[in-house]
């Protein structure tokens, strides 16, 4: 155990590839702030990084327990990297509860900046420890540090005017100064963010800044630490880069998707975790002419999305898992109105209210088969935080041409994950704008003046999207089966097929119009790691691994899992081995195999939390070996 110390001489300066830091304490301690500023200020150095945040689904825990615990995960690279690290080589600990609930994840022989202050008797009990785990030789695998936060933080904010219980809140922001100096972290963004973001209140920034600095001095003034390290910029392509979230990304590709289009963006949603953020941020998007309805309940928001695009407007809706049962009826509608509508679902554990904050893949069947009738829908599924924006300009742009529902699923890791982002051109973008009918090109041309609502495209089988109030365009809407082309209300069994098998096969060629699978293969492997979703970061990075140490495996990844790309099948085919990891219980293999007859390997994971790379570079090396 290392004790404080005057330093009289500079510590050394390793240089690491990469670096992963785990920041836990209560969830009053403020570790997401800290790990959010933290991941800020490596962005601006230019790394890499991939974040994690993990918190309870509780408002305000018990706190000092274990199911109060909050950690946010973040891995800093010079290199590409595509998950925020398996085993952390670093964990600041705010409390016992904290140690007690994260050690087991830290590498043997990693790093250890524990709170001292926080473990006492009374938080010891809370937290279940027997013994102060910083005397009885719990931590003798580790490097740990004991720093007295809590009370160096009080002896600096104690001439502000702040009172100790205040100051004592400012402890995450010394936690936070002390590893921006262990790490070579700079300082300005965290202490410029300060000022931005409690600028209204003096003291609390005074409180803030005065920790966050005294955590820096205490690095670089004590003898505790022997060694700093440093994560060199990352070679990344130039161009205009900003550290975004999942959630962020996506309502941002929704601006940019009405943007295209040349349409007004509406977006509805009843507030649920871990979906929230898309409306709380296009909620400040009015200068795009972006409308945001915060509903009573998930069916209002739906209903009130499928009149906007019935309006004319790209209508969207918010929700998880919950909210899409709740929401299926009124989807139903959209698929039998044929008006465009985009339902994203950021998928979370389930079932019912399940895992509000931890992720989970098991939607799937939920967004393929979820509604009473034959209703199929196209399904898009995001696989990284950045890519959730190009996700939404595909589920949008689908939706305008084929003018049908479509259901986008992303997951809470992603949503609450971030990454660097290069800000595309406006002008990459694609251009995805559309017609609204006019009265004369609906006339059927038989000298019969009736409007025919239902006549298709004849390549992409589309309806005309036409907007109420266009003259001569009225038309009957509703729930109940339309007859082909006049839209009429009919009951005729053999119209009834018809519809259906129209539907289906409008959603069907769709696969006509997306790209092929994304395929990384040499050539020469016998096995197939096939992804959807965000296992796609855990296999990329495993794959690597296991290629550098010499084996042969191929990765193919699926964005489009309605319909299925049209080489998927063949692709399969061409392997002996097809291994496809899931954060379900083997939802995506149980279709392939059904629709292809091809033994495609389930590996399940269903704990609230992702795969690693680590446990899928042991599996790909136990099937190569078997």
């Amino acid at each position: 155990m290392t004790d404080t110390a005057i330093r009289t001489s500079r510590p050394d300066v390793q240089e690491l590839d990469r670096l992963v830091v785990r920041f836990a304490g209560d969830s009053g301690d403020g570790m997401q702030l800290t790990g959010d500023r933290f991941s800020n200020a490596s962005a601006v150095m230019g790394n890499d990084l991939a974040t994690m945040p993990d918190f309870p689904a509780e408002i305000r825990a018990p706190a000092g327990t274990l199911h109060g615990v909050s950690a946010f995960q973040v891995q800093v690279s010079s290199e590409d990297i595509s998950t925020p690290g398996d085993a952390p080589n670093v964990l600041v600990a705010m409390n016992p509860a904290a140690l007690r609930s994260e050690l087991h994840r830290l590498e043997v022989g990693g790093t250890i900046i524990i709170n001292s202050d926080s473990f006492n008797e009374r938080n010891l009990d809370k937290a279940g420890y027997e013994a102060n785990p910083l005397e009885d030789g719990t931590l003798d695998r580790y490097t740990a540090y004991r720093v007295p936060m809590t009370s160096l933080t009080k002896e600096v904010c104690k001439d502000l005017g702040v009172k100790p219980r205040d100051a004592e809140r400012s402890k995450n922001f010394f936690a936070l100064g002390v590893v921006s100096w262990m790490f070579g972290r700079p300082t300005a963004p965290t202490l410029e963010w300060i000022n931005v973001k409690f600028g209204r209140r003096p003291k609390v920034v005074a409180a803030n800044t005065a920790a966050f600095n005294a955590g820096h001095a205490f690095g670089e003034t004590t003898e505790m630490f022997h060694s700093t390290y440093r994560v060199p910029a990352a070679k990344l392509p130039p161009g205009t880069y900003t550290s975004v979230n999942g959630n962020t990304a996506l309502a941002w590709g929704l601006l940019a998707a009405s943007q295209q289009a040349k349409l007004p963006l509406f977006l509805a949603s009843y507030p649920i975790t871990p979906a929230s953020d898309i409306l709380h941020e296009l909620s400040g998007r009015k200068n795009f002419g972006v409308r945001t309805f915060q509903a009573e309940d998930e069916i209002a928001a739906v209903c009130s999305a499928v009149g906007a695009s019935f309006g004319g407007h790209i209508g969207v809706t918010t929700t998880s898992g919950p909210g899409v049962a709740l929401k299926s009826e009124a989807i139903g509608l959209a698929l039998s109105l044929e008006v465009p509508l985009v339902v994203i679902d950021i998928q979370r554990g389930g079932p019912s209210t399940g895992l509000p904050t931890k992720t989970e893949a098991s939607d799937l069947n939920l967004a393929l088969y979820g509604r009473h009738g034959e209703a199929p829908l196209p399904v898009v599924a995001s696989y990284s935080p950045t890519q959730c924006f190009f996700a939404a300009i595909e589920a949008v742009r689908i939706a305008l041409k084929y003018r049908t529902p479509v259901v986008l699923l992303s997951d809470g890791y992603l949503g609450n994950g971030s990454e660097p982002w290069r800000i595309p051109r406006s002008e990459d973008l694609p251009d995805i704008s559309v017609e609204f009918a006019t009265a004369e090109s609906l006339l059927n041309g038989s000298g019969d003046s009736s409007v025919r609502p239902y006549r298709r495209d004849p390549e992409t089988l589309a309806r005309p999207w036409i907007v109420p109030g266009t003259p001569g365009l009225m038309h009957r809407i509703g729930g109940l089966e339309k007859e082909d082309g006049t839209g009429n209300i009919s009951y005729d069994p053999d119209n009834h097929e018809l519809m259906t098998r129209l539907r289906a096969e409008k959603v069907e060629r769709v696969a006509k119009d997306i790209p092929p699978t994304m395929l990384d293969s040499d050539g020469l492997a016998d096995l197939l790691m096939l992804t959807w979703g965000s296992t796609w970061g855990a296999v990329t990075s495993a794959v690597k691994r296991v290629r550098a140490a010499g084996g042969k495996v191929d990765h193919a990844h699926l964005t489009h899992l309605n319909p299925l790309p049209i080489d998927l099948e063949p692709i399969l085919r061409s392997y002996a081995k097809v291994y496809l990891p899931e954060m379900n219980m083997g939802q995506l293999a149980m279709l392939l195999r059904g629709r292809f007859l091809i033994d495609v390997h389930s590996v399940s994971k269903v704990q609230g939390v992702p795969f690693t790379a680590g446990e899928i570079a042991d599996l790909i090396n136990g099937a190569l070996n078997d």
